[in-house]
């Protein structure tokens, strides 16, 4: 591919994969998350990497790591943002504080790091924008042991709405489109119990959870020349939970 793709949350999970995935496909990366350590201790030192301890939902930090994907490589092709912060408390165990972190990181959080990589795409060759929402939007799911909870679905349904008012207002020089991951190998499942995860997965008629590198694909295929005519979609890869 050849792109710089400054990619967030990149030091677990599908951001991880997708970094991996990136270079290999002879990318250039700005790996942010607020993790920093975590991202060294996992990615490979190259010229190619570049990384950013910073927090999405703060104008300032967003607008840096742009700033400094642009001076490393030269410019800026596309943002991959798949950083999120997970809440699987119930509407009866929810707070005030807990939702609202949830809604600065995952929301405000999506929109300030596309805002910043829509300001320099705008001002120069355009680009691609790739956020995350999620399968629990089509369900409700209502949280308690390690699921989605009614802060972490609501913030992954303003996801969409986001993408399809992005998508109109930066067309047709930037494309922003959205993954819709199911349950996958990561950390947010880590919760779960034995018995849950065989339950969840009688919802998929693949017969399994994701694996990050499969979520992380979806979404390198829309910052592609091959999605070059799709914009303000949501593309589900949930092995099919949206329908069983």
């Amino acid at each position: 591919m050849g792109q710089t793709v400054l990619v967030t949350g990149a030091a677990s999970g599908i951001g991880l994969a997708c970094t991996r995935l990136l270079l290999e496909d002879g990318c250039r990366v700005l790996a942010f998350d607020p993790q920093e350590d975590r991202m060294r201790a996992e990615l490979p030192e190259c010229d190619e990497l570049s990384f950013f301890g910073g927090d999405v939902s703060k104008t300032e930090d967003c607008a840096a790591a742009v700033a400094q994907t642009v001076d490393k490589f030269g410019g800026l092709d596309a943002l991959m943002h798949w950083g999120a912060a997970h809440s699987s408390k119930r509407w009866d165990e929810l707070d005030a504080d807990e939702c609202n972190f949830v809604m600065s990181v995952n929301v405000t959080g999506s929109f300030l790091i596309s805002q910043a990589a829509a300001k320099y795409m705008m001002a120069h060759d355009g680009g691609s924008i790739v956020l995350t929402t999620s399968t629990s939007v089509l369900f409700g799911v209502t949280g308690g042991n390690g699921q989605g909870g009614p802060a972490y679905v609501s913030s992954k349904g303003a996801i969409i709405a986001l993408n399809r008012s992005l998508a109109r207002a930066l067309a047709p020089k930037v494309r922003c489109n959205a993954v819709s991951p199911g349950l996958a190998e990561t950390a947010m499942v880590g919760g779960m119990t034995d018995e849950l995860r065989a339950a969840m997965t009688l919802r998929f008629p693949m017969g399994r959870f994701g694996e990050p590198e499969e979520i992380a694909h979806a979404g390198i295929f829309l910052i592609s020349d091959k999605a070059s005519f799709i914009t303000g979609e949501v593309i589900h890869a949930n092995g099919g939970s949206n329908f069983n």
